[in-house]
């Protein structure tokens, strides 16, 4: 799915190239073609924000400065726990 949020980042905002790669963890030319079409066909984009990946927040600081690199949105599932089973 890397392909499909880097292309939902290269159509929705207004990151660079190198920012979309780094987070998604294609290379910086993939993006390019994408971007150019070239490797986009039947690719459906995939939203970071309503997967919880990412936050607006995070993307408009990054679109504000290009040296920023995307942090991907903590989980707010608790992993600490584990599910444990009653054994009564």
């Amino acid at each position: 799915m890397p392909k499909a949020t880097a292309s939902w980042l290269i159509d929705n905002t207004s990151l660079s190239f190198r920012q979309i790669s780094e987070f998604v963890g294609i290379h910086l030319l993939e993006v390019q073609a994408i971007a150019d079409g070239e490797v986009s066909s039947g690719i459906l984009p995939r939203n970071p924000l309503e997967n919880g990946e990412l936050t607006l927040e995070e993307i408009t600081k990054c679109e504000k400065d290009e040296d920023s690199s995307l942090n991907i949105k903590n989980s707010d599932i608790d992993t600490t726990r584990s599910p444990t089973i009653d054994k009564q």
